[in-house]
């Protein structure tokens, strides 16, 4: 048995009782990445000099009179879009390959005050932009429950590497359904918080509308403690909230009781599996027999979410990645003859096609006699799907439905079909749009590949999801299944 099938506080427990010291949590964790990372390429950089340092520092502090941090010795894995103090940051991308950040993000500031340890960063699509980990500039991470599959994308490698019991849990980046979406194909629990419960600062940025970090975990308690730890308003990111945090933890529960549920037909109709969309109602059958009721409704303009996405994300990429020009830092080309070429010519050399196609896609979207065509028209369709949300909310509690559309497919097969690859976030993207918290936790299986449920709430709501997913965690036994690696 690994002491990561244990949960945060039951591993706090074993380490008070000096059971096991930080530095045993740390060496599970470096041992299962030697004994299985070459099977599903988690990982881009390791810090194991620096981890076992830390990991020692803490099992000193064990008896003495300080007070554990709430994810005391806990082992993370981080996606490598989030900057980290002199540890190589990436972003899966050939043109910041060498980027060795001089500052930390906020998250990971709080995880150090919360004394977690950083095992390391994982691979993820170039720039998050994908959702099978396949535009990685450096490798395809693979999903531990059949390494011909994908684990899903952008955060694969996070979602991935909690998975296979390389690390206890991980941190993501949310986009269109970045953490959600892996977390379903790899049979783990996934939170995308509210825009704004969590700090930007320090995430490299894709689509600053829509961004935001998620935890990745085995259980809904542990997704608790991380997001805990995390979330709350920052100086350093002027969108990031000034709400409250309330005690996550003690949202626990187990108690469904009169809970009103939202079924929006848009997410069990046309281009859902029929395994996909069992898994579901079944779900539901278990919400009510502990006390919940649900009732269909209608997303409307759902249906436009996909190309509403598209538009937006990859107009505010367009900007944000202008920063990439090989000036300051990062890759710069060495065929240049002008200061033009050496910019066109460094950033074809070191971006990868998705990002490539997105850039593209963004600028034509805000170009001179465009922008009101497509750009203002999308940012208006934005603004309906958030309405349709706030409507259903006024008389639902949460809102349920699939995370994904499919399990996760075989590698290689939609990477020359860009349309199809889109389509996996479907269900996922309206939630970014709205601004929402949504959360996937394990809900069943496909012939040997999981399924995931999400479920949807209102603004800062976090706390709701977290009972809901909690209870149904709790009743059922997916998240106890482990794939065999």
């Amino acid at each position: 048995m690994s002491l990561f099938d244990h949960k945060i506080s039951e591993l706090h427990r074993l380490l008070h009782k000096k059971e096991v010291s930080v530095s045993d949590l740390v060496d599970e964790s470096y041992k299962r990445i030697n004994e299985v990372d070459h099977k599903i390429d988690a990982f881009l950089t390791l810090d194991e000099e620096n981890a076992r340092n830390y990991a020692k520092q803490l099992d000193e502090a064990i008896g003495t009179e300080n007070e554990f941090g709430l994810l005391f010795g806990m082992p993370i894995g981080i996606k490598d879009n989030i900057v980290t103090k002199g540890l190589r940051t990436t972003c899966a991308s050939k043109i910041i390959e060498n980027f060795n950040p001089i500052y930390d993000a906020t998250v990971m500031e709080r995880l150090q005050d919360a004394e977690s340890v950083t095992i390391g960063k994982l691979n993820m699509d170039e720039f998050a932009m994908g959702s099978s980990n396949e535009n990685s500039g450096f490798k395809t991470t693979k999903n531990p429950w059949n390494t011909d599959h994908v684990p899903g994308g952008s955060s694969g490698g996070s979602a991935a590497a909690v998975a296979a019991g390389e690390v206890l849990f991980s941190l993501g980046s949310d986009t269109g359904g970045s953490v959600r979406q892996p977390a379903s194909f790899c049979g783990v629990v996934g939170l995308k918080p509210t825009y704004g419960r969590i700090s930007r600062y320090g995430l490299v940025a894709f689509a600053s509308s829509l961004d935001i970090i998620g935890p990745v975990t085995r259980t809904v308690e542990d997704n608790a403690y991380l997001l805990q730890a995390i979330a709350g308003v920052d100086p350093m990111d002027s969108t990031s909230a000034n709400v409250d945090v309330p005690d996550y933890l003690s949202s626990l529960t187990g108690d469904v009781k009169g809970l009103r549920i939202a079924v929006p037909k848009e997410y069990l109709g046309e281009g859902v599996k029929e395994e996909v969309r069992q898994s579901v109602l079944d779900a539901l059958k278990v919400l009510e027999g502990l006390g919940a009721t649900w009732d269909e409704v209608s997303l409307p303009h759902s249906k436009y979410a996909l190309s509403t996405y598209y538009l937006l994300s990859s107009s505010e990429a367009s900007a944000n990645l202008a920063r990439f020009d090989g000036v300051r830092y990062g890759h710069r080309t060495d065929n240049a003859s002008d200061l033009l070429q050496m910019y066109k010519q460094t950033r074809s050399e070191g971006f990868g096609d998705e990002v490539k196609r997105r850039i593209m896609l963004g600028t034509f979207a805000l170009s001179s006699g465009y922008y009101d065509a497509y750009y203002k028209k999308a940012q208006k369709v934005r603004t309906l799907i958030k309405k349709d949300f706030e409507d259903v909310f006024e008389k639902y509690d949460v809102i349920i439905g699939p995370t994904a559309p499919t399990p996760a497919f075989k590698i290689g097969k939609n990477t020359k079909d860009p349309m199809t690859m889109y389509a996996n976030d479907i269900l996922t993207i309206p939630v970014n749009l709205a601004g929402v918290p949504g959360i996937s936790v394990p809900c069943g299986f496909s012939n040997g590949l999981p399924l995931g449920l999400q479920i949807i709430g209102k603004h800062f709501d976090e706390s709701t999801l977290f009972r809901v997913a909690h209870a149904f965690e709790q009743a059922t036994e997916h998240h106890k299944a482990k794939p065999q690696l």
